[in-house]
């Protein structure tokens, strides 16, 4: 399910998928990109200080010194992570209006083929980073948000875990709805929580104007440099402040660069960098260990609506990182990293509005898990971060190869460019490394778990093509012969979906053998997945007629778009092939595999690669195919 406006109507009566001809203004987009583009990097002023702080002083109160101190560290990697790395540079990386890991990962193949294994694997761990941080960022942000209620009544303490639960049960429970209404409030909630941060931090800087010299990047280095054995600690932690700055790069297709510099230069920054700097204000004016500071700046009365406000925004975070992870999985499946997963689309106008019930449930349980697992956001912050930098040294490495190949400029000027960038990530990675032990595993073992599926799937799948291409006739000996000495012709036209199609498709020969009969049109069909997001209509449709009886067709689709066989295969309409839903017979081949010692995998990567298969959601509903017009024909095939 996406949230996000401007994508394309995938629903076209001819099968097509278009950006639409006009988009909203640059204020509109700009205000819908607050609502879910910021959601994440917007709620990390409820923890990311706090915990830079006790990496320090372990709870206790720190001295104002290290307080300006770990505020630099902080406002010069927004600075520089998120309004150089990303806003600047990496929103210019877009792959035909489209951003994201594989986005960047299709881009940077096309602009240097030569290296073309290697970007693959950088992307699919991108991706499987990705994956790592999904989990913990709904975990996380609900809870440190719950946990301000605290402040108010500190009686509720022990009731905390209980009501993160029921929220994120329920979050994720109204995801089969969709969410096109509630998205309208969004944007409004979030601008809202975005101005009161801001004016919560204002009004305490005024207060305490010493804290500005945490704008000083100098105090940052003298901070290093003094605190030499807890350094790498705090960076890690500090690193908080900066998790969610990759959504600007994903949602780059849904509202486009200007929109997202906009509102990140016009609002997001400002309010938390005034924010962070009021928090920092009201630590060094007050005495006492620290606590929750960002609920504890506000007077005893606004402390509960705070709260209220702080959950809703997470909410909407964790809602965005919802909506990212099914269309990540839709674009992984789509370039045949993942297995096909069930689809479900939630809106009749927008195609990104979709929802996968396999994905929801392990979202939810893996959720639910570190929620009770961890009992704290103090504690689930040592979880925290190692994806984030992972993904975030992934992009970097990538966005190297797209200056080199893409933007053709120089290796070197490339390597020049791309260097600082790459050097503060893994100085990130490394600081967040020390967390594995109380925690980090977790994400690393997830990253760890989709990277093997995804290898497996891919490999399995190569594997498997080359083994059944060799059993199977070259398809212009067939169609020679039959157009030669027809058996029985009836009326009607056949489709033949392969992924060979210079190979008869194992249906056909089946069904051949069985029958005796052949339609008097036959399609034999392809469906290919493209590196580009979107395929225009002039080039969804290739037609290469064989003889009387047999003609080859190729669908390509972008990996943003959700494969509809039946309305694509309407434009075949304007080229000349006569297409009726109702006298078609759609004829897939429905494998049964058996695991081999001979395979080329290990006999435990066979196993998995056919649960995967048998896991996977049936072709007949992943190409929209109707179930009436569809005949099924078994075969087994040793891996």
């Amino acid at each position: 399910m996406d949230t996000r406006p401007g994508v394309p109507d995938e629903a076209a009566a001819d099968g097509t998928t278009e950006h639409p001809a006009r988009r909203p203004g640059l204020a509109p987009l700009a205000l819908g990109a607050v609502g879910v583009v910021y959601g994440d990097i917007g709620t990390s002023p409820i923890y990311a200080l706090r915990e830079a702080l006790n990496a320090i002083a372990d709870g206790a109160r720190p001295s104002d010194g290290q307080v300006i101190g770990v505020l630099s560290i902080i406002m010069w990697s927004l600075t520089i992570i998120v309004s150089v790395k990303y806003a600047l540079l990496m929103l210019r990386a877009d792959n035909r209006g489209e951003g994201g890991t594989l986005s960047l990962m299709a881009l940077a193949r096309r602009g240097r083929p030569g290296f073309g294994r290697a970007i693959l694997l950088l992307g699919m761990a991108g991706a499987s980073l990705f994956f790592g941080d999904a989990l913990i960022t709904p975990a996380i942000s609900v809870l440190s948000a719950v946990e301000g209620l605290e402040v108010s009544t500190p009686a509720i303490a022990e009731f905390v875990v209980p009501i993160t639960v029921v929220i994120l049960v329920v979050l994720f429970s109204v995801q089969r709805f969709g969410t096109a209404r509630v998205a309208g409030v969004f944007a409004p909630l979030m601008t809202l929580w975005l101005l009161v941060l801001a004016g919560i931090g204002l009004w305490h800087v005024v207060m305490n104007p010493a804290v500005l010299w945490a704008l000083n990047p100098l105090e940052a280095v003298r901070f290093l440099v003094e605190h030499s054995g807890v350094a790498l600690a705090v960076m890690g932690a500090a690193f908080l402040a900066v998790t969610g700055a990759e959504a600007l790069y994903v949602d780059l297709g849904h509202f486009g660069r200007r929109p997202i510099m906009l509102s990140w230069f016009g609002l997001v920054f400002p309010a938390l960098v005034l924010n962070y700097l009021g928090q920092g204000a009201y630590l060094i004016s007050h005495d006492g260990p620290i606590g929750l500071p960002l609920f504890e700046m506000v007077a005893g009365w606004a402390s509960l609506p705070l709260v209220i406000l702080a959950t809703l925004a997470t909410v909407i975070a964790s809602q965005a990182v919802i909506s990212g992870t099914y269309s990540m999985t839709r674009q992984a499946i789509q370039l045949g990293l993942l297995p096909r997963l069930a689809i479900l689309h939630t809106s009749e106008t927008q195609s990104g509005q979709i929802y996968m019930p396999q994905m929801n449930l392990m979202l939810l349980v893996g959720v639910l898990v570190l929620v009770v697992g961890f009992g704290s956001s103090s504690d689930l912050a040592s979880a925290y971060g190692i994806s984030v930098t992972g993904e975030m040294v992934v992009s970097s490495l990538l966005l190297f190869f797209v200056i080199w190949g893409c933007w053709h400029r120089p290796a070197g000027l490339a390597a020049l460019i791309v260097a600082p960038l790459l050097a503060l990530d893994l100085v990130f990675l490394g600081a967040n490394l020390l967390k594995i032990a109380q925690g980090g595993w977790i994400s690393v073992a997830v990253a760890a778990t989709v990277m093997l599926i995804a290898l497996t799937w891919r490999r399995g799948s190569s594997i498997l093509f080359n083994k059944t291409r060799k059993s199977e006739v070259p398809l212009s000996l067939l169609t020679e012969r039959l157009g030669a000495k027809p058996p029985t012709v009836v009326p009607g036209t056949a489709v033949f979906l392969t992924s060979d199609p210079d190979s008869a498709p194992t249906a056909l020969l089946h069904s051949l053998k069985h029958y005796h009969v052949l339609h008097e049109k036959n399609v034999i069909l392809t469906v290919a997945a493209e590196d580009q997001p979107y395929v225009p209509e002039r080039e969804r449709v290739e037609i290469e007629p064989i003889n009387d009886l047999f003609m080859r067709v190729k669908l390509r689709f972008g990996y943003m778009e959700q494969p509809n066989v039946p309305k694509a295969l309407a434009i075949c309409r304007r080229k000349g092939l006569k297409f009726d839903i109702m006298t078609t017979s759609f004829f897939l081949s429905r494998r049964s595999l058996k695991g081999s010692r001979n395979s080329g995998m290990p006999l435990w990567q066979d196993k998995l690669y056919i649960a995967l298969a048998r896991n996977a959601s049936d072709a007949t509903a992943y190409f929209q195919i109707p179930t009436g017009r569809v005949v099924e024909i078994g075969t087994q095939i040793v891996l």
